[in-house]
């Protein structure tokens, strides 16, 4: 996911996105823990995903 794509969705959307991302990141740990993760570099993918919908959202608190 790309910031300018996170950057145009709402705080509601954002909020969304963060709760998908984390139940997304806890089947990947999930299948991770029991050997079934075709691509384990997935968890970090998801986990940075999280990170820059976070970011985006606290920029998004402090300037309004």
């Amino acid at each position: 996911m790309k910031a300018q794509e996170i950057r145009e969705m709402t705080a509601v959307e954002l909020n969304e996105k963060i709760t998908e991302l984390k139940s997304e990141l806890f089947n990947l740990r999930f299948q991770h823990a029991t050997n079934q993760l075709d691509n384990p570099m997935k968890i970090v993918h998801v986990k940075k995903d999280i990170a820059r919908c976070k970011t985006i959202l606290r920029q998004k608190e402090l300037n309004a």
